[in-house]
């Protein structure tokens, strides 16, 4: 058994309007899903294969994802990472202010990150959620980390779009050796 810990505010997420979320996640994730509310947590039973990735997607839930969305973690190519602002920051006022960066003005920064580097963020609470693509969770946690340093903007936008040409040309080259394989 597998147990997860998630903010209270976001069991109710979690079950979904009777229930029906909570029914669909345990299809999805091949698990029993048991939730202690006075606790806060969340309990996964089922084969471990099955509790090991349910773990990452109640744990996606838990940082502001849409279960829909979580889901994508079942798929091989994806995987979830999270930042923790406390790391960053030691104050409220600092916290933030990370966000805000984060975010940017009028949620610019979060979508530039998010149509580049092929992700989804979550900003909830004192952390970042990522969920994105094996081959381009590097570029996505770079680009955050540059940000979370103090990097301008415009560097940081700068990085994603040579990393995406850059990923562009090796995902042609891959393809174009791959089909150069195949005629042989």
């Amino acid at each position: 058994m597998e147990i997860i810990k998630i903010p209270a505010e976001r069991l109710g997420v979690l079950v979904g309007p009777e229930g029906k979320t909570k029914e669909m996640l345990e299809h999805e994730l091949k698990v029993k899903i048991e939730i202690f509310r006075e606790e806060c947590a969340v309990e996964l039973d089922g084969d471990t294969v099955d509790e090991y990735f349910g773990k990452d997607v109640i744990k996606a839930i838990g940082r502001g994802f849409e279960p829909k969305m979580a889901l994508k973690l079942l798929r091989e190519d994806y995987c979830l990472k999270i930042i923790d602002l406390d790391e960053y920051a030691h104050s409220k006022n600092g916290i933030m202010r990370l966000k805000g960066r984060v975010i940017g003005e009028g949620g610019r920064s979060k979508l530039i990150i998010e149509e580049t580097g092929e992700a989804n963020l979550s900003i909830y609470g004192n952390t970042v959620g990522v969920i994105a693509k094996l081959e381009t969770v590097d570029i996505v946690m770079a680009a955050l980390f540059k940000l979370l340093e103090g990097a301008m903007h415009s560097t940081v936008y700068a990085y994603l779009e040579k990393s995406r040409r850059k990923l562009k040309e090796d995902r042609a080259t891959n393809l174009y050796s791959g089909g150069e394989k195949l005629g042989k």
